[in-house]
């Protein structure tokens, strides 16, 4: 378990991501700009996914519970996401219309989407474009969580007593975190331990978002068969080398990087059957960690960097050392932290 304690204000907001095999954490109060007060990260065993799991769910809300008390969290207002494996969207345009209008069509055009029956999923949608007179489309987000999903969600926070005042989608919040209110086009790849999400970035807004079921921890599979050894000896391999060409082991990693390389390869297909100028490509999660790994990158002709998420709140100097140790694995809880509406 990791977690820090960096100051202590009265109003905050408390972003939590549950991730495949880890929590994170991140209290962030909202004054003339955001400070990131604390926040912590542990490692965890139990998959809920979308089954009824009350064993489960009980065990993620002890842990999450344990987190909060040894990061020194404060805040019981939440703000929680959802993992773009169990969560449904798409980016649609419709002529502009009044707001019951729009409702109604939201609805009759999220039946084409969403491959549940609407009744057993959370739908949501926001305008991301053409809220100007000057367009006569919308363009909107549609987000379908099912039911269950979300049930599972509730429960683990009233358990570990907290506020789930809002859920998103993880990429909102890697937006907000990583971009901000800039205007660019951008693909940001969130390498986590067993998926990789793979979001185009459309002038500010989440245009596209795919999930791979492939990560660090597959990376790390990969060098144990390869090597025959054991996977934390494995994995402490693929920190300290990576994907260096002067050791051996980019071999046994470079055909899982290649999978998202070739993936990011498709979407950038997409930007140019658009005419659209990629202005970068952001690298983040645990996975983002891997010595070598922007250099990789860096023949798809986009300019590559790793993402700063600490670039959008202020924070104790002194802990600069360690925050930037873990600062890839926290974007997505910070971008949450920060949603202030």
């Amino acid at each position: 378990m990791i977690f820090s304690k960096l100051f202590q204000k009265k109003t905050s907001i408390l972003g939590v991501d549950i991730g495949t095999s880890n929590i994170k954490i991140a209290q962030v109060s909202h004054g003339e700009k955001p400070i990131l007060e604390t926040y912590g990260m542990v490692n965890m065993a139990y998959q809920l996914g979308g089954k009824n799991d009350n064993v489960v769910v009980e065990q993620i809300a002890a842990v999450l519970k344990t987190l909060v008390a040894r990061a020194g969290a404060t805040a019981r207002r939440c703000v929680i996401s959802f993992p773009n494996s169990a969560v449904f969207t798409s980016v649609v345009e419709l002529p502009k219309m009044s707001e019951k209008e729009l409702n109604s069509a939201v609805e009759f055009e999220a039946k084409k989407y969403v491959p549940l029956a609407l009744s057993d999923v959370d739908l949501s949608w926001t305008i991301i474009s053409g809220d100007t007179s000057k367009e006569d489309k919308f363009k909107i987000l549609l987000t379908a969580v099912p039911k269950q999903i979300t049930y599972n969600y509730k429960k683990i926070f009233s358990l570990a007593g907290l506020e789930s005042e809002i859920g998103e989608i993880e990429a909102l919040a890697l937006i907000r975190s990583l971009i901000g209110t800039a205007t660019i086009n951008c693909v940001i790849i969130d390498i986590g331990a067993r998926s990789t999400g793979l979001n185009i970035i459309e002038n500010g807004f989440l245009r596209l978002s795919r999930n791979l079921n492939i990560g660090g921890d597959t990376i790390t599979d990969k060098i144990a068969q390869s090597l025959n050894i054991s996977i934390s000896r494995a994995e402490q391999f693929k920190r300290d080398f990576g994907v260096s060409n002067t050791t051996f082991i980019p071999d046994a990693i470079k055909p899982v990087l290649s999978s998202i390389k070739n993936e990011v390869k498709q979407l950038l297909v997409i930007y140019q059957s658009h005419n659209i100028q990629v202005d970068k490509i952001l690298l983040v999660g645990g996975g983002a960690n891997l010595p070598g790994i922007v250099s990789f990158f860096e023949d798809l002709k986009v300019p590559v960097e790793l993402g700063k998420p600490l670039q959008t709140v202020g924070y104790s100097q002194d802990l600069e050392q360690v925050l930037q140790r873990y600062a890839l694995s926290l974007p997505t809880a910070i971008g949450l932290a920060l949603r202030n509406e």
